[in-house]
């Protein structure tokens, strides 16, 4: 059963907390949380909220009783809305300043079907071109380069309209 926790309005930047669930995307719970007991940044401390959020929603939920079976499917950092601030600078100028805010998303499962952990939603997905049928027609062959050429007028710069080049004398 796919469980998830959420925090929402987070004052850390999403592209800064996508690095730390870029580590723990896919691992078992204890060895995710041993992980981001011993990463030095600030967002690790969120992502651990809301990843011991999640383990007790399952444990509620749908009640898991083994903690060693979940894993972290899903964990996603989607950015939220920015407050804007204006630092004043020297001689009257100002400066705009963004704080940035993102929405922490992580599942966990229990369940283990062979299925890679989803990194995003589907709708994200990078779709595959589809396979082109054995019967398709065949395109005309490229023409050889003489063959262009010949086609082809010659272009002078006086057809081109175009002007001699600065500081060189027309001969």
């Amino acid at each position: 059963m796919i469980t998830t926790a959420r925090a929402r309005f987070v004052r850390v930047s999403a592209r800064k907390a996508r690095l730390v669930l870029d580590q723990i995307r896919g691992k078992a719970v204890g060895e995710a949380l041993a992980t981001l007991e011993f990463t030095p940044r600030a967002a690790a401390r969120l992502i651990e909220k809301v990843l011991r959020s999640a383990v007790a929603n399952a444990e509620h939920n749908h009640q898991v009783r083994n903690l060693d079976d979940l894993r972290v499917v899903r964990a996603i950092a989607d950015g939220g809305p920015s407050t804007k601030r204006v630092q004043p600078r020297a001689m009257g100028r100002a400066f705009f300043v963004k704080h940035r805010t993102s929405h922490l998303t992580i599942a966990v499962s229990d369940e283990t079907h062979g299925r890679p952990p989803l990194t995003r939603p589907r709708h994200w997905r990078v779709r595959t071109p589809q396979a082109v049928p054995a019967a398709a027609p065949a395109a005309a062959p490229a023409q050889a380069p003489a063959a262009r050429a010949a086609k082809a007028p010659a272009r002078t710069a006086a057809a081109r309209g175009s002007r001699p080049r600065k500081g060189k004398e027309k001969k």
